[in-house]
């Protein structure tokens, strides 16, 4: 082993499915975590989303290695088979509710402005979006409620952890608008995108405005540390942004790169929005970190299986062009292994479950209750969705 964590030598490593031999070679260039002993799966990633195996040759390896037996579906032992026993059906059945007034609480937040505006900027909330980010955070809010009074009957959101749900929405949307005008896509969520039918500078417009808006009803939480984690978001927003319009010229920190690049334009949101009600329900400095950390690898999970996608599903399934990173040039995770001659779909599959399953082993850690295994349950539904 080379320093740095570099492989010396990759044709001499063997482990096949010996899990122990695995484990102990995984241990020598994790540099941050240490190995999970019990599943013999390495953790990528540290907290700030730089990824701990410092070579993309290192996460190949691993999934030829140690994940030899992950590869095949029919016969790769997931922690989600386990959990998914005791997880509920319908993660949204459990905030049915809560969902159900979300567009128009967000309308309400962007009623005050020119007719024109007002339409441009409440065009895709119509409630036929999946809502999956205030979906996560308000489970998260409930989950967080229980940990902290340890009783199943507490789960009520909290008025301002509501707020942050659909603040976590209208920031999500105001970024797919701006993301429409960088990209020229000419749909979103199965019809015209807002730049397509109102113009880029309008679309520009609106988005700037669910993004002011946002920020005016985060001001009312009146929660220092709230506003702080949240504002966190919009930095990471731009700066993801503009990390996907450069790359990097060698091969491994490129996919450091594109890693990080994840994080911030997806996995930020999910994970500080999961952050911001934690520390709303009262919850210790180890429960807010473990929840945090759920939302950044779901998040992380989820962004991989949508550059998954881009390549093997269809533009009339997505409801958006496919095949858009390609078009505009931006090398995604199964471009980046394909190139070192591996299968890039299996192994972006392998690590979005990695991601995956260090999302079930975080939010395990709480109290046991419906809305946490809706959570878990969620991690299931983003590596078998299908748009």
């Amino acid at each position: 082993m080379a320093s740095g964590g570099r492989v010396t030598s990759l044709s001499r490593l063997h482990f096949g499915r010996n899990w122990a031999a695995c484990r102990n070679y995984c241990r020598k260039f994790c540099t941050v975590r240490k190995h999970d002993v019990n599943s013999h799966r390495p953790f990528l990633c540290h907290p700030n989303s730089y990824c701990t195996f410092r070579t993309i040759k290192q996460h190949i390896l691993c999934s030829q290695h140690c994940g030899e037996a992950w590869l095949q579906p029919n016969s790769r032992p997931t922690s989600t088979d386990q959990e998914h026993k005791s997880a509920v059906s319908s993660p949204y059945k459990l905030v049915a509710e809560d969902l159900s007034t979300l567009c128009n609480d967000i309308k309400k937040e962007l009623s005050p402005s020119p007719a024109e505006l007002k339409l441009l900027s409440q065009y895709h909330f119509d409630g036929k979006g999946k809502a999956f980010r205030p979906m996560v955070v308000m489970l998260a809010a409930k989950a967080c409620n229980i940990h902290y009074h340890q009783h199943p009957t507490n789960n009520a959101l909290l008025a301002s952890q509501r707020v942050v749900a659909f603040i976590a929405e209208m920031i999500h949307t105001a970024s797919l608008i701006h993301d429409d005008v960088i990209d020229l896509a000419a749909t979103r969520r199965g019809r015209p995108s807002v730049q397509e039918a109102w113009g880029q500078r309008n679309a520009i417009l609106a988005g700037n405005f669910i993004m002011s808006a946002a920020c005016v009803a985060l001001a009312r939480i009146r929660n220092t540390e709230v506003i702080k984690i949240l504002s966190q978001v919009l930095e990471d927003l731009v700066s993801g942004e503009f990390m996907q319009l450069g790359s990097k010229e060698d091969e491994d920190e490129r996919f450091n790169h594109y890693l990080q690049k994840t994080y911030k334009k997806t996995a930020s949101l999910l994970a500080n929005s999961c952050k911001a009600v934690a520390v709303l329900s009262g919850c210790d400095e180890s429960s807010i970190e473990q929840v945090y950390q759920y939302g950044r690898n779901i998040g992380i999970a989820f962004q991989l299986v949508d550059d998954l996608l881009d390549f093997i599903s269809t533009e009339q399934l997505m409801g958006k062009p496919t095949a858009a990173d390609l078009k505009l040039g931006l090398a995604t995770a199964p471009v980046l292994f394909a190139a070192h001659q591996s299968n890039g779909i299996a192994h972006t599959k392998f690590l979005a479950e990695q991601h995956s399953n260090e999302a079930i082993k975080q939010i395990s850690m709480l109290f046991p209750s419906d809305e946490r295994n809706a959570l878990i349950t969620l991690t299931h539904n983003v590596l078998h969705r299908l748009k």
